[in-house]
């Protein structure tokens, strides 16, 4: 994958939805179930009920982009959360598109130094 911005955020969707839609349908959800503009540059991740595709799709400068991956074998690994979305890093994305459950990872806790002076 392609690095991205770090101001760019990415939003997995937990709830699957209906892969027949396409621009206009998932720019709507993204505003009614997300709660976010479809229009931030921000990447929204979805999946299919039977968890073997997704889409992503984001703002491109002068218009929509959509990828979508359908995998021949096997599911992708959604974390089962009580919130419509969360936000993943570009690891976690990769992770995720790579078939590997990223809800039984562990992150050691990052390390804030402060110079003495």
């Amino acid at each position: 994958m392609i690095k991205l911005p770090e101001e760019v955020l990415i939003y997995l969707a937990v709830q699957p939805i209906n892969m027949r839609k396409s621009f206009d349908g998932i720019a709507v959800l993204i505003q009614e179930v997300l709660k976010q503009n479809p229009l931030n540059g921000h990447l929204f991740v979805f999946r299919n009920k039977a968890a073997d595709k997704i889409k992503i799709m984001y703002w491109n400068r002068n218009g929509f982009a959509i990828y979508y991956k359908r995998l021949e074998r096997g599911r992708f690994k959604f974390p089962k959360l009580n919130k419509a979305s969360v936000t993943l890093t570009q690891q976690e994305l990769e992770l995720l598109l790579d078939g590997i459950d990223i809800s039984k990872l562990k992150r050691l806790p990052e390390l804030h130094y402060q110079a003495v002076l």
